[in-house]
């Protein structure tokens, strides 16, 4: 029996080709996304995604989003806290599965397992150790509409920030950067592709460096 999944979104290319996997390979049955946000900023944790873009994702998805809020800074208590009362939310949908993106970093891996363990709540990894130049094709071949939204600066050049992820920036892409950024060299945010019932219009606004980071305005119209 394939069972009820709630899928861990973060706006980008990983946790949509894990959700495209899962409808497609039928690894699970995912009646959700939950995704944390930066309330200091009305974005995406991490990824810097606009809130308003977060939302069309998950209508064109056709998912409920759980929002999990957090301050800016943020300490270990209040995280702790406020994902506590967003896995509550998770199981009272009869949801024992969590469906996350993750490639091939094992200490992250192993994080999620051991933190859903207590809850009673398995993590599926549906995309876990595939090879990252050969994702990173598969995604564009699949119709994903992709563009980097956040470049670690110490690890790839700012003006990749705002491009789109396709053939021609994975040619670019210095060695040493993996094709689907799993170091950390860059995050991204998804406009349309096959998990999608019709494209979000999005265009690309400013890059600003902040926090240690360059930060493209990825903006919904």
């Amino acid at each position: 029996m394939t069972p009820r999944a709630v899928l861990s979104w973060s706006s980008g290319k990983d946790c949509a080709m894990a959700l495209h996997a899962c409808r497609s390979e039928g690894h699970a049955d995912v009646v959700a996304l939950l995704s944390t946000t930066n309330e200091a900023f009305d974005r995406v944790a991490m990824h810097g995604t606009r809130n308003a873009l977060l939302r069309a994702q998950a209508e064109a998805a056709g998912l409920p989003l759980i929002e999990v809020p957090l301050p800016w800074p943020c300490s270990n208590d209040v995280y702790e806290a406020r994902m506590a009362a967003a896995m509550d939310r998770v199981k009272a949908l009869g949801v024992e599965t969590m469906v996350f993106g993750d490639l091939f970093l094992e200490d992250v891996r192993n994080f999620r397992i051991e933190k859903l363990k207590p809850l009673g709540v398995e993590a599926i990894f549906p995309l876990w150790q595939r090879p990252t130049d050969q994702l990173a094709r598969e995604m564009i071949a699949a119709g994903f509409v992709t563009h980097l939204v956040t470049v670690d600066p110490g690890k790839l050049d700012p003006s990749f920030a705002g491009r789109r992820f396709d053939e021609s920036l994975l040619t670019d892409l210095p060695e040493g950067v993996d094709p689907c950024g799993e170091n950390g060299e860059f995050h991204t945010a998804v406009s349309a592709g096959p998990i999608f019932k019709a494209p979000i219009p999005v265009r690309v606004g400013e890059t600003v460096l902040r926090d240690g980071f360059a930060y493209a305005d990825l903006i919904p119209e």
